[in-house]
């Protein structure tokens, strides 16, 4: 049986913050729920691994998919360092309302703890409400003992760093560094393989039981990264039809905003691809055929397909991903 691009189930996780975007947005099968926060469009997160929704490999999991197949899904190399593990969860996140503020451990960290990948990520804004915001990082050098005063005063809002969030803002963010996404918006997210969260604040809120969410205020004091950054939102040509926009050990993330038919040559990466469709509709053209894409669709490009062509029917817009 042959590789071609593939579709996978999206997962949808209700959230206490989510919203309707995932549906009335991106056309998600959220079953009519209206606290839809995240889809795990692409998950090789134990217990929430992806399945094939279309073609001949329909109904064959992702971990199933790389044992079949291994480097010629994923890359010789990623299969190498990675075995059966896919490196990366791609998700879509609807923010109704702020999400906790919170840390993800790095790799060290990750394995000490958790037996797991770190967490670095990645944001790309697909649509921001007027005004609407999120944190990265602090606004200024701090220390563990400082931040800890701020927190056990009940300020610690007062040494993040706030950003005013636009469409197409991007914003990458390494393990270790606290963070949340604001009220208002629309976020497709690219981070390494882990579900590990140290919630530190959750604005006092409480679920449909009463209860608040669990926080993990120990556990984040090790993994904060305490240094101030000049800059926390990524810069790049907004103008450009072909930019990158995100590059780390991990991932490597260009911007394709595609008028009219274009080839890309993947023959020179040892690395699947991922498209993420942020605007616009088309198609993508291989060697043996050809698949649909849409707003909303993410789609994984085997490693043994090298050459694709993009074939708008409309202004497009899509998020080009690789494993480094």
């Amino acid at each position: 049986m042959n590789l071609y691009p593939l579709k996978f189930t999206p997962i949808i996780k209700d959230k206490i913050w989510g919203g309707t975007k995932l549906k009335s947005v991106l056309d998600k099968p959220t079953a009519g729920s209206n606290k839809a926060g995240e889809s795990w469009e692409i998950s090789g997160v134990d217990g929430n691994i992806s399945m094939v929704s279309e073609g001949e490999l329909s109904g064959k999991s992702l971990v199933n998919l790389i044992d079949d197949f291994k480097g010629e899904l994923i890359g010789e190399k990623v299969y190498q360092i990675f075995g059966n593990k896919f490196p990366l969860l791609i998700k879509f996140i609807d923010a109704n309302d702020d999400l906790s503020i919170q840390v993800h451990p790095n790799d060290e960290l990750g394995r000490k703890r958790h037996n797991s990948f770190g967490k670095t990520e990645m944001w790309y804004v697909v649509s921001a409400d007027e005004d609407a915001t999120l944190i990265s990082g602090f606004n200024k050098q701090t220390s563990k003992k400082e931040y800890l005063e701020y927190f056990e005063s009940g300020k610690l809002i007062e040494l993040l760093n706030r950003e005013n969030v636009l469409n197409d803002d991007v914003f990458f963010l390494p393990a270790g560094r606290v963070h949340t996404i604001g009220k208002g918006l629309l976020i497709a997210e690219i981070q390494q393989t882990s579900d590990i969260t140290y919630r530190i604040y959750d604005f006092d809120r409480i679920d449909a039981h009463g209860n608040g969410r669990e926080l993990h205020v120990e556990e984040a004091i090790d993994a904060i990264d305490y240094d101030y950054y000049r800059d926390y939102k990524s810069s790049y040509d907004k103008s450009s039809s072909e930019v990158e926009i995100g590059s780390s050990q991990y991932f490597v993330t260009n911007r394709l905003s595609v008028n009219d038919a274009i080839e890309r040559d993947y023959s020179s990466f040892d690395s699947c691809i991922i498209l993420m469709c942020l605007q616009g509709k088309g198609s993508i053209e291989f060697e043996s055929g050809s698949i649909n894409y849409k707003l909303g669709d993410s789609i994984l490009i085997p490693n043994v397909v090298t050459n694709i062509s993009i074939k708008p029917s409309s202004t497009s817009k899509i998020l080009e991903v690789r494993i480094p």
